[in-house]
């Protein structure tokens, strides 16, 4: 292809402002932001210049007249800077030889963000007077994609100071945007911290300073915990000091005194420079440090072309691993020197703890003595259960533990395994304290159960045979032991397959069938297809009947059948309630159905129906 035709591409710059201002920057506002990042590199440029110079301050007047103004002390601009640095969109190499950019301490290209203004008007009239000695110039920009420049006479030139001045007139529509108030805040919140002075006329024609030291580099404990209430609306748990040298990084992570919501995601606030990057930046903490809040100034991290987040490098990384590690190191060193400070944080952020200590041995061996689990002795902490007891055993859901925590042995309690990450906690603490821990099932409680004395075991199968027929219509087995709390008459253990497939049901009752139901039946029927090829599998309910109950004895002795299969239906429905398990339609009716029974009674009734006594 011949270049004798090649032409340069033109740029429509209305077109470029309309796509930062819809897809690059998130709102007009940072029109202000990138003004104040230009006015402090320029004045960075300056003291590089010319390390005396007394400068380092922005004034900046809101559009009381009509007209904003933005002022800083910087290097200023000679005529051909101007024309290289304000008038050329995307061409940065002329501009890093001016102004050096790559070096550090720089937080963006000088000019460029000048485009931003665009956003609030249709025109820019910037002067500027360099501290190289050179005529003062000014530039006047137009919406359109249109430039003009002159420098200005000397009689101008020396009555202007070195640096430069931005003048804005704002558009109808974007007037507030340039008002004092707007101004103010704007100014505060993005340029609150940076380390030259700036200052905003106030509508009296004072002026206010904004700038100030960062709260969140105080060395005070008192200042930053102070300083967390007033970001986080509550006192934070602890306040932790975050110091990364190889990115610069510097700052403090607070440690929530609430729980966050679930799925809520981390929102680091964090400067660049001093200069606002976002209140809301991911990736400076691990996914696990969900429990901490941290704002943070750097300048070894790269931002987006946005400058409202940072782009994933490995310096990043670096800075999220170090992070991460301050934060670790803080969990251990409660844990270890002061376990009451440490209680109070495990009350509100037990998770994330145990998600830590299942990947980290180390700080699992230091902590997993202070997490407190549920036992069917009630609630301990695992270094209390391990002290008290020579193993441990778990159950691994909550359904399970709730089937056995009633009868299970004083001297031999279960772990409640359901809650998330414990049951995976419990089977690795062989490994990290050296504690034997064993799972249990429903069906390895039944068999430690005490067996009906021989004497009575004639009784006991009687009434086995018996209570099975009452319950036929619902697929219960029946067995006997004896255990404690003698008061307890009955105990219903569930297979955990055949509890889930109640819940399916339950869920499919009440979305009304359509594929679901027909997943949830699918499942069933595959259930049921395993049981009948597998005769030697246990039932999938089970009652068993206290021998040690009065009730049970006396069951034993009761010669009328109506009043026999009413109360055994009675036992296993108050049975499967006391296992706090939803009930099946057959078990519903069931309950229904004996009330009924109950309720007749009472009135003198022989049945529900109404015949009388």
């Amino acid at each position: 292809m011949s270049l004798a035709n090649a032409r340069p591409f033109q740029v429509d710059l209305r077109g470029v402002v309309d796509l930062l201002g819809r897809h690059i920057y998130s709102s007009p506002h940072v029109f202000l932001r990138e003004l104040l990042q230009n006015g402090r590199d320029a004045i960075r440029a300056r003291r590089d210049l010319d390390p005396g110079a007394a400068t380092g301050s922005v004034d900046i007047v809101p559009a009381v007249d009509g007209a904003f103004r933005f002022r800083d002390d910087g290097i200023g601009l000679t005529a051909d800077e101007a024309a290289d640095l304000l008038s050329t969109v995307g061409r940065s190499s002329k501009r890093d030889d001016i102004l050096q950019e790559r070096r550090a301490g720089y937080l963006g290209q000088f000019g460029i963000g000048l485009l931003s203004c665009f956003m609030v008007s249709d025109t820019i009239v910037v002067r500027s007077r360099s501290a190289r000695q050179a005529p003062a110039i000014e530039w006047v920009g137009d919406a359109s994609g249109e430039f003009r420049i002159r420098e200005l006479g000397e009689e101008e030139t020396a009555a202007m100071p070195v640096g430069t001045e931005i003048e804005l007139r704002p558009r109808p529509d974007d007037a507030a945007l340039l008002a004092h108030d707007s101004i103010a805040g704007l100014a505060d919140r993005y340029g609150r911290y940076l380390p030259i002075a700036v200052r905003v006329r106030e509508q009296d024609g004072s002026w206010r300073r904004i700038t100030r030291d960062p709260e969140f580099l105080a060395d005070d404990a008192d200042e930053l915990l102070a300083f967390g209430e007033s970001l986080l609306g509550a006192r934070p748990l602890d306040a932790i000091a975050l110091d990364v040298p190889g990115t610069e990084t510097r700052g403090v992570a607070y440690v929530l005194p609430f729980a966050p919501p679930p799925g809520a995601r981390q929102a680091s606030t964090v400067y660049l420079g001093r200069m606002l990057v976002s209140e809301h930046v991911d990736g400076l903490l691990p996914d696990w440090a969900f429990f901490v809040r941290c704002i943070v100034d750097t300048t070894g991290l790269t931002p987006t072309a946005s400058r409202e987040g940072f782009i994933e490098t490995p310096a990043l990384e670096h800075t999220r691993e170090q992070n991460g590690a301050a934060v670790r190191a803080w969990m251990l060193r409660q844990a270890t020197t002061k376990p009451w400070v440490f209680g109070r944080f495990l009350a509100v952020h037990q998770l994330a703890v145990k998600a830590i200590a299942l990947d980290d041995d180390e700080f699992a061996r230091a902590v997993l003595p202070w997490l407190p689990v549920e036992t069917s002795a009630g609630e301990m902490t695992i270094g209390d259960l391990t002290r008290r007891f020579d193993r441990v055993r778990y159950a691994e859901t909550i359904d399970e533990f709730r089937q056995v925590a009633a009868v299970v042995p004083a001297d031999a309690p279960v772990v409640n395994g359901g809650y998330v990450h414990d049951a995976a906690l419990m089977r690795r603490l062989a490994d990290l304290m050296d504690v034997p821990a064993e799972r249990v099932s429903v069906g390895d409680v039944l068999d430690d159960l005490e067996a009906v004395p021989l004497a009575d075991r004639a009784r006991a199968v009687a009434l086995e045979t018996r209570a099975a027929a009452a319950l036929e219509d619902v697929g219960c087995a029946v067995t006997t032991r004896g255990f404690a709390p003698s008061e307890l008459p009955a105990l219903c253990v569930v297979d955990p397959e055949v509890q889930r497939r109640i819940d399916r049901q339950e869920v499919s009752r009440q979305i009304g069938g359509g594929l679901w139901g027909d997943v949830v039946g699918s499942v069933g029927d595959l259930i049921d297809a395993r049981r009948a090829a597998d005769r030697s599998a246990p039932e999938s309910v089970q009652l068993c009947l206290n021998w040690r109950n009065p009730i049970t004895q006396r069951l034993a002795e009761l010669g009328d059948d109506v009043v026999f299969d009413r109360t055994v239906r009675l036992l296993y429905v108050q049975a499967l309630l006391g296992s706090q398990r939803p009930l099946a339609a057959d078990d519903r009716r069931i309950l229904t159905r004996a009330l009924g029974d109950m309720v007749a009674l009472s009135a003198g009734l022989d049945s529900p129906e109404g015949h009388a006594r």
